[in-house]
């Protein structure tokens, strides 16, 4: 039991018991220092445990300050008091005869286990996976722990799992993957210019992968969810990091992050500021086969940013067992986007009847806000029976305005000015009430609501130049209003037992849509109801061969820029527009994954088949050279998947981490008397390569391949790319240096192809190389960090 209380170090930290807060009897304070035997060092951090002697579980408990004393009271009449830190043999105190309120235990002398300290260091030297029910969890080892990286260079390390070189993140090579920290929505995780370059690989105990999530979670979409689990970090004091980072093209910023913690508060802040330019370079070809006439389109756009971030946010322990936590995030983005375009017209001979170039000067300025209120209660104690209430809101706007000037170069007249505004506004509010409670060890039930409000307005106008004014177009000028409410009411139930486990549960949700273009007077409004069930199991053969079985039934809701029918006229010939009659498509979703240890490594082998019913697809329609792209409900979607995942370190030096993913769909639908019936495969793989260099220098590359693959309309093209990474610790770990070339042979290449019977549709972009150089230093008690900001997606 000892062993095992050692062992649970990181979380008895603050444990209490409530008889602690209605105590009657007098209270005893219980004090003493502690240092190592060896070199008479305090020891800083170490667990000082009050326990009962019957049952053994802790009373209360604390640790050291930096200079190794510590205090604690107790109004227990029968304890034992046990001091104790990892890599050292634990002390025992009886209960100390005294009639007074004081007892000193003097100076406490703890000696080193090497046997122990050598259990320790295996166990977390290498990340591994394992299943818990209904996810996969990927513990965070000091392979990945001790490099000082952010969270983004985490996920990139976790099987399935692929961040960008924008700090997009996919599951299964699909995006739109929830992201949450410590179960629950937050502010530095949300995909609006999230911040989770503010957390460090060091603070992260372990990554979460729920590829198909059960009732508990929001029935909302269909790629999975990641939850980033934080340890619960007990350093006391002043921490700090501060990083610095250059690249090109432009991505340049400064990151400050602080944090106080004391008995009763953690306090956490993080500054930022940065400027980064973002070049792609475009190309298309809308051919109109039925007049025999071509529209070529090559050119550069940019999204030139400054932008400002600041977080501020609080833990305050109002008890041991009571936590209110309150954070806000405060961003302000100033954009410039100085694109240029040239065009050519050509007619069925292939000869140039027009050459002309688009350019555009859009200035925004985007300010957002968010903020967050948590409040958790554990019972009796027992950090597994708790109540969670949590509040997350989100405010964003955006007021730009955009210049369009054509000038004709040869040829016919295509001379015009263009002018747009757009004046945008959106609220979230998340409010959610969770409650697990543990019947025994085995049993456990979680029930909960959630409520989630949108409310969104986007008033967008387009002037055109007659010559002496600009003069409103009411075609491509409205006012749209999009507002959603989701209520959610969820319960499940689960057995786990040392070998084989069990969960079930439903979820009910509610869903309200309403959505009003005011111009033309035109209104869509839904409401429906839905259950989603979810079953998961799992089954561990040997601590070598695991497996796991779930089903869950999903549903991707139409997003607003799904919805909203004007959105951007930068190309005039290529337009994107949204569809407010779109509904909500629906997926059952069934898989079987299994873990086997092999040695050194690691092998994840799964099957997954997905059945969704009206897909939404995006559609191209041509007309007059305009190929405008609009989402539709198209049919159904049969597809059958496998995945396999290994992880093998060779040496102690070296780590290798491969990533095949295949899909084979078969899918079913009609359009406008169009069919569109037809059935593909695409497959994907990642490798990444680690290798440990002399003087602390550690190589990193990933190579990634993507695969061809049949849309409802055409072919998108295969992708093969390689990041590199190099990274150096100095001054003993507190800094670190880092460089970075994303897509190094500039061979990330999106291109699609659509081919009809009356048109086709050629598109190409392309960002090209990014390369970044790094300092992190870390102060106090703090690790050195990389800071990251990502752009808000509009």
């Amino acid at each position: 039991m000892k062993k095992k209380m050692l062992l649970m170090y990181p979380i008895l930290v603050f444990l209490m018991g409530l008889n602690g807060l209605f105590a009657q009897q007098k209270i005893k304070t219980i004090t003493g220092l502690v240092i190592e035997e060896t070199t008479a060092q305090p020891i800083a951090f170490a667990t000082v445990l009050v326990a009962d002697p019957e049952t053994q579980k802790p009373i209360t408990g604390t640790t050291t300050l930096d200079d190794g004393s510590f205090s604690i009271e107790t109004d227990a009449d029968n304890f034992y008091i046990e001091i104790s830190f990892i890599g050292f043999t634990s002390k025992t105190f009886g209960q100390p005869v005294t009639t007074g309120k004081s007892i000193n235990l003097g100076t406490v002398v703890l000696s080193e286990d090497a046997q122990q300290l050598q259990e320790v260091v295996v166990q977390g030297e290498i990340s591994r996976t394992e299943f818990k029910l209904d996810k996969r969890v990927f513990n965070v080892g000091k392979d990945i722990s001790s490099t000082g990286v952010s969270a983004l260079e985490v996920l990139n390390n976790v099987p399935s799992v692929n961040v960008n070189i924008e700090g997009q993140i996919s599951l299964r090579g699909s995006q739109g993957v929830q992201i949450l920290i410590n179960g629950k929505p937050s502010v530095i995780a949300s995909e609006e210019g999230n911040t989770l370059g503010t957390i460090t690989a060091d603070m992260i105990d372990r990554i979460e992968v729920i590829t198909n999530p059960s009732a508990k979670y929001d029935a909302e979409g269909t790629s999975g969810i990641i939850n980033i689990v934080i340890k619960k970090d007990q350093r006391k004091g002043f921490n700090g990091s501060v990083s610095v980072n250059t690249g090109a093209p432009d991505a340049h910023s400064v990151g400050i992050s602080l944090n106080k913690r004391s008995e009763k508060f953690n306090l956490f802040s993080q500054i930022g500021f940065g400027i980064r330019e973002l070049p792609e370079d475009t190309e298309n070809r809308n051919v109109d086969l039925v007049n025999n006439t071509t529209v070529l389109s090559a050119g550069t756009e940019y999204r030139n940013e400054t932008f400002y971030n600041l977080v501020l946010g609080t833990d305050y322990y109002i008890t041991d067992s009571n936590v209110l936590t309150l954070s806000g995030n405060f961003a302000m983005e100033i954009e410039d986007q100085p694109s240029a375009t040239g065009f050519t017209s050509l007619d069925g001979a292939g000869n140039i009847t027009s050459e002309w170039q688009r350019t555009e000067v859009t200035e925004a300025e985007n300010p957002k806000l968010q903020f967050e209120l948590q409040y958790k209660k554990d019972f009796k104690g027992d950090e597994d029976h708790n109540l969670i209430f949590s509040s997350l809101g989100s405010l964003f706007a955006k007021d730009q305005s955009s210049d369009f000037i054509n000038e004709t170069i040869s040829g016919s007249d295509n001379d015009a000015e263009q002018k747009t505004r757009t004046d945008f506004k959106e609220a979230v509010f998340t409010f959610k009430l969770d409650y697990t409670k543990p019947f025994t060890e085995k049993w456990k039930m979680e029930t909960g609501a959630q409520y989630v409000i949108n409310d969104v307005n986007n008033d967008y106008e387009v002037s055109n130049f007659d010559g002496s004014n600009f003069i409103v177009d009411p075609g491509l000028t409205n006012l749209f209003e999009f507002n959603q409410n989701v209520l959610g009411f969820y319960g499940t139930g689960s057995y786990e037992g040392e070998k084989w486990g069990v969960k079930g549960g439903l979820r009910l949700e509610q869903t309200l849509l309403n959505t009003y273009l005011a111009n033309t007077n035109e209104e869509n409004e839904q409401n429906y109801t839905n259950l989603f069930p979810s079953v998961h199991t799992s089954y561990k053969f040997t601590e070598k061969i695991s497996m796991q079985a779930g089903y869950s039934k999903r549903v991707y809701r139409p997003r607003l820029w799904d919805l909203n029918p004007f959105f951007n006229i930068r190309n005039n010939f290529s337009i994107r527009q949204g569809n407010p009659n779109l509904q909500p498509e629906y997926t059952d979703s069934y898989e079987i994954t299994s873990i086997y240890i092999l040695g050194k490594a690691s092998i994840n082998f799964g099957v997954f088949y997905r059945y969704t019913t009206d897909v939404i697809e995006r559609i191209s329609v041509f007309e007059n050279n305009v190929n405008t792209v609009r989402p539709e409900n198209i049919g159904k979607n049969n597809l059958t998947g496998l995945e396999f995942n290994a992880k093998y370190s060779p040496f102690n030096w070296m780590s290798l981490n491969g990533d095949f993913n295949y899909t084979t769909f078969t899918r079913e639908g009609t359009f406008e008397d169009t069919v569109f019936d037809f059935s593909g495969d695409q497959w994907s793989s990642k490798l990444m390569a680690k290798v440990q260099l002399p003087a602390d220098f550690e190589l990193q590359t990933t190579g990634n391949y993507q695969s061809k693959v049949k849309t409802v309309q055409g072919v998108r093209s295969d992708n093969l790319f390689l990041d590199l990474g190099l990274r150096k610790d100095i001054l003993k770990g507190k800094a670190v240096l880092s460089l970075s070339v994303r897509d190094l042979f500039a061979s990330r290449v999106n291109e699609n192809q659509i081919a009809q019977n009356d048109f086709e549709v050629y598109d190409r972009g392309q960002r090209g190389r990014f390369i970044a150089l790094g300092f992190s230093y870390g102060f106090g008690k703090g690790e050195a960090m990389q800071y990251s900001g990502q752009q808000r997606r509009f």
